[in-house]
């Protein structure tokens, strides 16, 4: 258990040390000063006449689109940072340096897992609290339940990692980056369908959007996370389709997320483990 500790430290120093963590760092930071620049620029815009609540839906609404974007760099930071973890270290035969006793290769997946994984952390600690930090100190407004969400998105990122390190035990880095940043967009398109079902009322759109949901639920994740974070108004109007309750993913949908993660992280120790390095 300890080499498995030993793993996650160094593997945490080795994604620490990615051009394209600081260059996803960069850019999660510019997009900060813009989002507080153009935060700005709208409470300017507002009139004396505007209505205190219309303030706060429009405000509401820029809060979810800061977090969405948030949420798009977690996601995508994620799949580019360890999409060669595993595949690139297997093609290259570094992993034989690592991959030797007394070390189980259950060890070394999980390790450098763990690894990643405290990287995502403070990567989605200081973007989504940055966003909610923006917001405040231009607008004195908050999410409504900014720990639910966090954690929400946290997940949705843990679950691309996964996915990551399953396909890395199989496929070169190419195909790897290929097969999850495909799984990503239907994961998008299936999450859009299940919400266009909700304003027609198409069973059928609804379960297409379902199926894909269960293949890569980390959409799914994500609109759970802004039915958490919005306010509830914002949450029913039409105008807001991107963020609406007209198709909410369920708490049931979480917990099949998590089971989800679980099985995807026992394949990938199990076909790591049976693979002739």
């Amino acid at each position: 258990m300890n080499c498995m500790w030993i793993m996650a430290g160094v593997t945490f120093r080795e994604a620490a040390r990615k051009k394209i963590l600081w260059t996803a760092l960069i850019a999660g930071i510019a997009f900060l000063g813009l989002f507080a620049i153009g935060l700005r620029l709208q409470i300017a815009d507002f009139r004396p006449s505007t209505p205190a609540f219309v303030r706060y839906q429009i405000l509401s609404g820029m809060l979810m689109i800061g977090l969405y974007t948030v949420d798009l760099l977690a996601v995508v930071m994620t799949i580019l940072t360890s999409v060669d973890t595993l595949a690139g270290e297997i093609s290259s035969g570094t992993i034989h340096a690592i991959a030797t006793k007394p070390m189980a290769r259950w060890q070394v997946l999980m390790g450098k897992w763990l690894g990643f994984a405290g990287m995502l952390a403070v990567y989605v600690s200081i973007m989504f609290g940055g966003t909610i930090a923006v917001v405040y100190a231009c607008a004195g407004m908050t999410p409504q339940h900014p720990w639910r969400g966090g954690l929400l998105i946290f997940l949705e990122c843990l679950i691309a990692l996964s996915i990551c390190f399953m396909f890395g035990t199989w496929f070169s880095t190419l195909t790897n980056g290929v097969l999850v940043l495909g799984l990503q967009g239907v994961a998008f398109m299936g999450g859009w369908l299940e919400q266009m079902s909700g304003f027609t009322e198409g069973e059928r759109l609804s379960l297409a959007g379902t199926v894909v949901s269960l293949l890569m639920p980390t959409e799914a994740i994500w609109r759970r996370a802004a039915f958490e974070m919005e306010s509830p108004l914002a949450g029913s109007l039409p105008q807001f389709a991107i963020f609406s309750d007209v198709s909410l993913p369920s708490p049931a949908m979480i917990g099949y997320a998590c089971l989800y993660l679980v099985i995807v992280l026992a394949v990938a120790t199990y076909h790591f483990h049976q693979r002739d390095l």
